[in-house]
């Protein structure tokens, strides 16, 4: 008998979940269960801004609001090697370059004509080795690790927002201080889990496409993809702390609720009742705007 498929979560520890997150948790959650899926919790810490104390108060307030998981939650730090012998693998296919570009050097890089906007303009693609060692001698930083892709673009299907085509460029799946990049991690976490169900929060849409490709490149199935609509402030921005109350320590556990139920159109006001009323055709495609008070 086939095993059923599963949905995640992946919060990043680098700051205590405010009521948006908490609500992409909820829907990432209600997509699970309300598909027979298991559900997965993974702490995304391998970069250094992220701090094991406040992973743990994560996982305690999903918790603390009835958002429950299947097994162990997993965290990334603790499987170097998984990456490591994906990029190895790469490598030894001929399909990794080194690239001594900084974030100013690619931005004020000259471009073909109809290159799309924002692509890796392949300045270091082709460097000779003579050209590489001059690079790192004039840059006094190590190369990240760049994916030699065979296209410019890529088309995704998402539950919300129909065939998304975005930018697959030659974009970066190990940085330069050995860091593997969320593109590559994601991925490898993602398969190596059994996730066939991503629903995250439609910021990420853009990402798809690089990660969709980079799935079927490693043989890899790619997973059903939902981004939900964001949680902004009154200034129609990404909700943060600075906007007042927005963590679960400052709004509570039952005022939390009852604002996600609400900005979802649900009479219940428990993640158990959520689920009764789960509809994904009839979600609000639209950002909630959240003003505390």
């Amino acid at each position: 008998m086939t095993s059923p498929g599963a949905g995640r979560f992946a919060p990043s520890p680098s700051a205590d979940l405010h009521l948006g997150n908490l609500r992409t948790a909820v829907l990432a959650w209600l997509f699970a269960r309300s598909t027979g899926r298991r559900f997965l919790m993974r702490v995304e810490d391998l970069d250094d801004r992220t701090h094991t104390d406040i992973a743990d108060r994560q996982l305690a307030d999903l918790a603390a609001i009835g958002v429950t998981w299947d097994g162990p939650a997993t965290r990334q730090i603790d499987h170097p090697d998984r990456y490591d012998a994906v990029v190895d693998g790469l490598a030894a296919r001929g399909l990794l370059f080194e690239c001594y570009c900084s974030r100013r050097d690619i931005a004020q890089a000259p471009r073909a004509p109809h290159a799309p906007e924002g692509a890796y303009p392949g300045t270091c693609r082709d460097l000779t080795a003579a050209e590489r060692a001059q690079r790192c001698a004039d840059t006094g930083r190590p190369p990240a690790l760049r994916l030699r892709t065979d296209t410019t673009t890529a088309t995704v299907h998402d539950l919300l927002h129909g065939d998304y085509t975005g930018l697959v460029d030659d974009f970066v799946v190990r940085r330069g201080d050995g860091v593997p990049a969320y593109n590559l991690a994601v991925v490898v976490d993602d398969a190596e889990a059994g996730i066939d169900q991503v629903v995250r929060g439609d910021d990420l849409l853009p990402s798809s496409p690089r990660q969709a490709y980079l799935a079927r490149l490693l043989g890899h199935p790619v997973p059903v993809y939902a981004h939900v609509p964001l949680v902004l402030n009154a200034d129609g921005a990404r909700l943060a702390k600075r906007d007042g109350a927005v963590t679960l320590a400052e709004i509570g556990v039952e005022r939390a609720l009852r604002l996600i139920a609400d900005s979802l159109g649900y009479t219940a006001a428990t993640v158990d009742g959520m689920l009764d009323e789960f509809d994904p055709a009839r979600l609000p495609r639209s950002p909630w705007v959240y003003l505390p008070g």
